[in-house]
């Protein structure tokens, strides 16, 4: 496996940073993690407006533009053979003085590697090439138990807007939901409303309404979050944002989350309660797996 690290094309035992690297000891950094279908990065610039807005929020100065990592990462998939995958872009602000001050750290560590896509299994080839979403019967893709998360996540929160190396409070929740044999944990906010999962973002269906938190709420501005909003829109379905209680999800007549590796899971369960289900869900995720052919043909 080739890793791009800093301008290069490394093996992945040679794909190694200082340990006074930023990001390592501290989480000074930024991530994307995108869908590769096809060959091509799905909503390529998507992903790098959000990291150029962390980045000057972070104020961290990117060395290479959008169109020559563009370049590399198609390069990458290219040399690993791998084009249906999921790639990670790291960016850290690199090494620095000891300490919390970043003065010194002018020259960022960027990282892109590729990894197997755990959804890649749900598409397939025509016999013309074209690339087809599987049956759209339900039974094939999977459904996730969730759980909610001990964790809190702080509501107007301005770091939420973006993808950063530091998410302690994701981990401890993914752990917990582990030990819960649940699939994916829900973080609550100080306000004491669900807000998003600890690598998804939540959608849950009211009557014929699907809802979102709003970002305000403390909620990562998710690229397929934005996907699903889009699809929302040109398929007529009433989109909006507002607030809900972990009581109230449950009563709920659909839920589910979005995220870059598996698109659009339904939720069939939230801490042992079976979930209502609806099938407008299956509409949304049909018309996912089609925007991502179309826009990677």
């Amino acid at each position: 496996m080739l890793v791009f690290l800093n301008g290069r094309f490394v093996r992945e035992e040679e794909a190694v940073v200082s340990v006074f690297d930023r990001s390592f000891l501290y989480g000074d950094g930024l991530f994307e993690t995108m869908l590769v279908a096809d060959g091509k990065p799905f909503r390529w610039m998507q992903h790098l407006e959000r990291l150029g807005r962390g980045a000057d929020f972070l104020k961290i100065k990117l060395p290479f533009s959008s169109a020559q990592l563009f370049e590399f990462a198609q390069n990458l998939i290219a040399e690993n053979k791998m084009p249906d995958a999921l790639l990670r872009l790291t960016v850290s602000r690199g090494v620095g003085v000891r300490g919390y001050l970043p003065r010194g750290a002018e020259n960022p560590t960027v990282v892109m590697s590729l990894h197997e896509n755990p959804a890649a299994a749900l598409l397939k080839e025509s016999e013309s090439g074209a690339r087809q979403a599987v049956h759209p019967d339900a039974s094939v893709f999977p459904k996730w138990k969730l759980t909610i998360s001990s964790l809190r996540l702080p509501a107007n929160e301005p770091l939420a807007q973006f993808k950063t190396c530091n998410k302690l409070p994701q981990i401890l929740a993914r752990a917990e939901a582990d030990s819960a044999s649940a699939d994916e944990a829900l973080l609550l906010n100080t306000d004491g409303f669900v807000v998003e999962g600890a690598s998804s973002n939540l959608f849950w269906i009211e009557h014929d309404s699907i809802c979102t938190p709003p970002l305000a709420s403390g909620v990562l501005p998710g690229v397929t979050r934005a996907v699903v909003v889009e699809i929302c829109e040109s398929l007529g379905m009433e989109i909006r944002e507002c607030n809900v209680s972990a009581e109230l999800l449950k009563k709920m007549n659909g839920v589910f989350v979005s995220l870059s590796s598996w698109g659009i899971v339904e939720a069939e369960s939230l801490d042992g309660c079976l979930l209502g289900r609806s099938p407008l869900t299956e509409k949304i995720r049909a018309a996912y797996w089609k925007c991502v052919r179309v826009e990677t043909m």
